[in-house]
C-alpha cells in the first residue's frame, strides 16, 4: 500500500514575540497561512522494522537528524508499531527559508503513517506528537489560516484569509531560526497587532489585513541580509499590495489582489532571484 501526502508551504502573516519563557522559548503570537507550493511524500510500509527516508535534495540528511525520520521513530514507539516504513519526499519548498517546508513534511508524515497503519489518532495526539520534533509542525498539522500562540502548540483555525495571489522570493542564502531567536530584544522589536489582524481577517477585510501584517523578526534578519529589504522594496515597486518576510526568513512574499499585478512582480523578480514563485493561498 502507497500512501501520497501533499506538504504545503506556509506563510506568517503576522508574527510577534512577546517574552522569552523559562523553558527557553519565546512566547509568540501569529496568524499563518498555508500557500499552493507543496512537497510531496510517498509513504509504503517495509516488512522488516526499519526506517528509510529519501529525498530528491542531496544535501539533506536522510538519518535520525531528519525531522521525518524522527516523526516516523516517534510514532512507532507511541504505537509500537513493528512494521518499517519508506517515506520518499519530493522537495519542491525552498529549504531553510522561513517556509516551514520541514514541519509540513513532518506534519504530512505524521497523517501519512497514521492512514498507513490505521491508527486513527486524533490530530491532538499528531500534535503533541510533532511539536516534540519542531515548533511549526502543529500549524502544518491544520493547515488552514489560523492563529498559533505559545511556542507554537496552540492553534486556532480561524475564517480563511481573503483570497489573493501570492509571489514568493527566496535570495540566494539560508537562515536558521536558531541564529535569529538570540538577537531578540523584546522591548526594541516591532510588534505588530495580532487581535486586529484576526478581526481583519475573520471580517474579511482585505485592506485591514494587510494594514495590520507584520514579524516582529523581521529587522533583526534584515540588519545581517540587507538584500532582503531590496527584495520587499522591488516588491512594493512593481505593484505589490504589501511585502513582507516570512517566519525567521530569508523568503518574502508579497501579496497582490489582481492576478496581473502578482505576474508583474513575478517577471520583476525572476532576474533579480533564482528561486520565484506565483502561486495562490489555499484555504
Amino acid at each position: 500500500m502507497e500512501i501520497i501526502e501533499k506538504a504545503p508551504a506556509k506563510i506568517n502573516l503576522g508574527l510577534d514575540v512577546l517574552y522569552k519563557r523559562p523553558d527557553g522559548y519565546h512566547e509568540l503570537e501569529m496568524v499563518m497561512t498555508s500557500v499552493d507550493l507543496a512537497d510531496r511524500l510517498t509513504i509504503e510500509e517495509l516488512p522488516e522494522d526499519r526506517i528509510i527516508v529519501e529525498t530528491n535534495k542531496a544535501f539533506l540528511p536522510v538519518d535520525r537528524r531528519n525531522n521525518v525520520y524522527q516523526a516516523a521513530q516517534l510514532l512507532k514507539e507511541r504505537c509500537n508499531i513493528q512494521k518499517g516504513v519508506k517515506i520518499a519526499i519530493q522537495k519542491q519548498i525552498p529549504v531553510a527559508a522561513g517556509l516551514g517546508g520541514g514541519s509540513s513534511d513532518t506534519a504530512a508524515a505524521l497523517r501519512g503513517m497514521n492512514r498507513l497503519w490505521n491508527l486513527e489518532l486524533s490530530n491532538d495526539t499528531l500534535v503533541e506528537i510533532g511539536v516534540k520534533i519542531g515548533t511549526d509542525v502543529p500549524y502544518c498539522l491544520y493547515g488552514t489560516t489560523s492563529f498559533v500562540g505559545g511556542k507554537g502548540e496552540i492553534v486556532a483555525p480561524i475564517k480563511p484569509m481573503p483570497p489573493c495571489w501570492v509571489v514568493l522570493v527566496k535570495p540566494r542564502i539560508s537562515v536558521s531560526t536558531r541564529t535569529v531567536f538570540p538577537k531578540v530584544d523584546v522591548t526594541k522589536i516591532h510588534h505588530p497587532n495580532i487581535a486586529a489582524l484576526r478581526t481583519a481577517i475573520a471580517a474579511g477585510d482585505y485592506q485591514q489585513m494587510i494594514a495590520n501584517m507584520g514579524n516582529s523578526l523581521e529587522d533583526i534578519t534584515i540588519e545581517r541580509h540587507p538584500v532582503i529589504q531590496q527584495i520587499k522594496d522591488r516588491m512594493m515597486k512593481y505593484g505589490a499590495d504589501v511585502a513582507l518576510m516570512s517566519g525567521s526568513g530569508p523568503t518574502c512574499f508579497a501579496l497582490c489582489q489582481k492576478h496581473s499585478r502578482a505576474q508583474r512582480i513575478y517577471n520583476a523578480l525572476k532576474g533579480f532571484c533564482d528561486e520565484v514563485y506565483l502561486v495562490r493561498t489555499l484555504r
